[in-house]
């Protein structure tokens, strides 16, 4: 029976909500953690900020429970709340993971998990809880210390046969987040059904058994591996060069992240001898305070501006940067040989560079069995670069890596050539199955290296790619809907995208609309069918005379963040191409049509 003390504090949350301070959502959670017994510790603190009268803030914290998504379980930390990153819902996404692996693998298998994490604030102290609720469910912990990569983490899953595995990092996101990536046994994101399998006991998880993790340490439960782990992954990332120029001078940033205990020794075993870590950004540094807006996402190109100061100063040949958890990677390098004006290089265009690079280094080894994989708003470019090295590209998967990866074991690792998404993730090679930002960097410089020898940037590359399929522009649009109001408003323009498509955008009209989430496909009017993945996608295939089949616009609600992202495609075929710059600003201003339409139809 509640206490008077727990009965006035439900009752300030029940008069806040019925002044408009507190979402009805928010209420119901505020009053689960109030009364039931498993959120007892958290009481008191939470009893302060109703004092205070912290009602936004409680709102936030409460308004949902946070929801495992393409990455995991993602957001911003806060000691105490449904929707925060914190011990609570740390603790459950591990007790719900271990639930369910041994409910799934039986009580007789050899349990274990392997566990890392980044440099974000509370990366220790979560990866150890972690660590200490797999070793009282029963599972033995080979646990990587300090800080090192996710795609290190998926390695060390396969590495050490280990039954899952948990990778604490908030990616890109800002420096108030955290979250946990949690890994099967493939070394792979979670797939379904196992993803909808290991919410359930999450979202029922009453009591969190933990262990002491020092005791453990002494039992031999949790095992220290990092060393070996180390050596094993960049001799694996290794497995992925080829022999060729190295004549490059690089200028690398970590981002403030873990990049450099990856990228610079994988570079180094390469034989790329001349490689300088960015100092302003060497630090790891959960704050990312070096870092414009302290956001260390390589997709900005404002993380650029300061780094390729420092190459201009030191006449370097290309930048690369990392994310904090170096699972994607951003280039930049200059226009032409020894030019002062310097780029940065899309996701899309990297992707397509490096997807023609492989390719190229792997001719004679393959066949029309061997294929690629992109995501269905990844260019088109990589897959018509496919098509001319006579290699299948697999293109409807959902957004996230995580269908990448589960896609290499579908189709046969051993015919698996090149992975790429627009979000700067890449993957070759199946010794890990996710993105990793150690063989993009290595096979990045590779193929700079290659073209400073014969007397060219990687843009233009870029351009000698464009010439021979087609010009290919993209943007993405990502537009922040935060708090309960904004998931409302996000799935407001879902609905409208599919109820009420409009009739052009960018001046081109719409042909046809693929919802994936009904996997219906509607044109003229007639509905039928369509083939592909189950998701909240819509796509919207837009007709020209100058490209019947290249320009197209996607719209989709993110995974793991509070925001709605607009992906948008435009396309000039090969034998229409005169002048290539024209091309790129001809299709730059139906880009900027498109925008303009998708912004005033939804209201953003």
């Amino acid at each position: 029976m509640p206490s008077a003390a727990t009965e006035e504090l439900v009752s300030q949350v029940e008069q806040a909500t019925a002044a408009g301070k507190l979402t009805a959502s928010a209420a119901a959670n505020l009053r689960a953690w109030l009364t039931e017994q498993r959120y007892a510790d958290y009481v008191p603190a939470i009893a302060e900020a109703l004092a205070a009268g912290d009602w936004a803030t409680l709102d936030d914290v409460f308004w949902t429970i946070i929801p495992f998504g393409t990455g995991g379980r993602r957001g911003r930390m806060h000691p105490f709340g449904s929707n925060a990153i914190n011990d609570r819902t740390i603790g459950e996404s591990a007790q719900g993971l271990a639930t369910y692996v041994k409910e799934t693998l039986g009580t007789g298998a050899e349990l274990s998990c392997a566990i890392c994490r980044d440099t974000r604030h509370n990366g220790e102290r979560f990866a150890k809880l972690c660590a200490e609720v797999m070793v009282a469910a029963g599972f033995k912990v080979y646990f990587l210390r300090g800080f090192r990569s996710t795609p290190e983490l998926s390695f060390a899953v396969r590495y050490k046969r280990a039954s899952c595995g948990i990778m604490v990092t908030a990616s890109h996101n800002p420096p108030s987040d955290n979250a946990v990536k949690v890994y099967w046994s493939t070394g792979g994101q979670i797939l379904p059904p196992h993803d909808k399998g290991i919410i359930q006991r999450v979202m029922n998880c009453q009591e969190i058994e933990r262990a002491d993790f020092d005791a453990a340490v002494a039992a031999g439960q949790i095992v220290y591996c990092e060393a070996e782990v180390d050596a094993a992954y960049i001799d694996a990332v290794l497995t992925q060069a080829t022999p060729g120029p190295r004549d490059l001078k690089v200028i690398y940033s970590p981002l403030h992240g873990v990049g450099a205990t990856a990228v610079v020794p994988v570079l180094e075993r390469d034989g790329f001898a001349e490689v300088e870590v960015f100092g302003p950004h060497a630090e790891p540094d959960g704050d990312f305070p070096n870092v414009p807006g302290h956001v260390s996402n390589p997709e900005r190109p404002v993380v650029f501006d300061a780094i390729i100061e420092r190459a201009k100063q030191t006449g370097a040949d290309l930048v690369v940067a990392t994310d904090p958890d170096c699972d994607r990677i951003g280039l930049a390098a200059p226009l032409e040989p020894g030019s002062d004006q310097w780029l940065t290089i899309t996701g899309n265009q990297i992707g397509a560079l490096l997807a023609d690079y492989v390719l190229e280094t792997r001719r004679g080894k393959l066949t029309p069995e061997h294929f690629n994989l992109i995501t269905l708003v990844t260019t088109q470019l990589t897959r018509r670069i496919g098509d001319a090295y006579g290699v299948r590209t697999i293109t409807d998967l959902l957004v996230g890596f995580k269908w990448i990866a589960g896609a290499i074991d579908d189709n046969g690792p051993e015919r698996f050539v090149f992975g790429t998404e627009e979000s700067h993730g890449y993957m070759a090679g199946s010794y890990v199955r996710d993105k990793d930002g150690a063989v993009a960097a290595m096979l990045a410089c590779e193929l700079a290296a290659k073209l400073k020898a014969e007397g060219m940037t990687l843009h233009q590359k870029l351009d000698a790619l464009y010439w021979q399929h087609g010009c290919h522009v993209e943007r993405t649009l990502n537009v922040q809907m935060p708090g309960s109001e904004g998931m409302t408003r996000m799935k407001e323009v879902m609905a409208k995208f599919r109820a009420e498509p409009p009739v052009s955008v960018g001046g081109l009209a719409v042909a046809q609309v693929r919802d994936y989430l009904t996997n219906q496909r509607t044109r003229n009017g007639e509905t039928s069918a369509l083939e592909g993945p189950t998701g909240d996608l819509v796509i919207l295939d837009l007709s020209s005379e100058e490209a019947p089949c290249g320009n197209y616009v996607a719209c989709r609600p993110s995974g793991t963040e509070p925001k709605i992202k607009f992906y948008l495609f435009a396309f000039t075929p090969a034998e229409q191409l005169h002048d290539m710059e024209d091309a790129k600003a001809d299709l730059e201003a139906r880009l900027d049509g498109m925008e303009q339409d998708l912004r005033a139809f939804a209201g953003v």
